[in-house]
């Protein structure tokens, strides 16, 4: 059978230069360090991820610059650890390029030994920076509540209320406050879910800029909230500056020429002086003093004992 005459070309061509027309289109190149000289040799395809002059002699010393730190510091460890063991290792790496452009690389590697002794590292980079574009794009959506910005109840779950209790994470918190907002099915029946809308996106924004210093802020129902607080004084402190900010978050919402009552009542809880976080039953702490708060009206702050 006569090959088709494009196939004929390819069987034809060089396998080095197939290599290189096939990482062009991957944005993947090969490279090795001699560990004895620390030269480093780069395909074509590495020289343009790093944005360098092609072909120019680079110093492994120099190049280590363009690694971000803690990449340059996680990049150093790997290395090590896999001369010693002769292996190998993968990582993903952020970089600034020469032109001063932040890229994400995926970097793989392997040991060379020869008679016992490990004599370079080896193996291939690729620019993975679309990629992770991409993954962050997945990430914001699973993670982020579409209408607010703010984190969503799945982000809530998996960030607090689903560790176990005593979890190393939880150990610097030092309250837990939800918020219910005043009148919002008043607001839905009269004007409409777009106005209802309007006064969530401004009560998160409220929230935001209130609470700069908030460890998690997220929206965990239709028109409540939850804010970590990291312990950074004394439980009453915390509890000043909450119900110090309350009146930030209760003006009025301006929604097409009309003013929208905006205000919200809050449920604080403390974690126990002594032992661990249990999240789920500080939760249940600070839901109480929320359903008290509601009880009460008005822009309250309740806090559980």
């Amino acid at each position: 059978m006569t090959p088709a005459p494009g196939a004929a070309r390819m069987m034809a061509s060089d396998p080095a230069q197939l290599y290189a027309q096939a990482a062009a289109l991957t944005s993947i190149g090969a490279w090795s360090c001699d560990l004895r000289t620390q030269e480093l040799s780069w395909t074509e395809g590495v020289f343009q991820i790093f944005g360098a002059p092609l072909h120019r002699q680079m110093d492994r010393r120099e190049t280590l610059e363009f690694y971000a730190e803690d990449s340059r510091a996680t990049l150093e460890r790997l290395r090590s650890q896999a001369i010693a063991a002769r292996s190998g290792f993968s990582m993903e790496a952020q970089i600034r390029r020469a032109d001063g452009e932040l890229r994400w690389m995926r970097l793989t590697a392997a040991t060379r030994v020869e008679n016992g002794r490990p004599v370079s590292l080896y193996g291939m980079k690729q620019d993975i920076t679309e990629e992770r574009l991409r993954w962050e794009r997945l990430r914001q959506m699973a993670e982020n509540d579409a209408l607010t910005g703010l984190s969503n109840r799945a982000r809530f779950q998996s960030e607090f209320l689903d560790r176990p209790a005593g979890d190393d994470s939880l150990s610097d918190i030092g309250a837990i406050v939800l918020f219910d907002m005043n009148a919002f099915k008043a607001v839905n029946d009269r004007w409409g879910h777009a106005a209802g809308d309007a006064c969530l996106t401004g009560f998160a924004r409220r929230l935001r800029a209130t609470f700069p210093e908030a460890r998690l802020i997220a929206r965990i129902g239709g028109d409540e909230f939850a804010m970590i607080l990291d312990r950074t004084g004394s439980r009453m402190g915390l509890e000043i500056c909450v119900r110090h900010r309350m009146n930030a978050l209760a003006s009025p919402v301006i929604w097409q020429e009309r003013y929208l009552p905006l205000g919200a009542c809050a449920g604080m809880a403390f974690p126990d002086s002594a032992g661990g976080v249990d999240p789920e039953a500080l939760f249940h702490r600070a839901d109480a003093a929320l359903y008290e708060a509601k009880r009460r009206g008005g822009n309250v702050v309740c806090t559980a004992p």
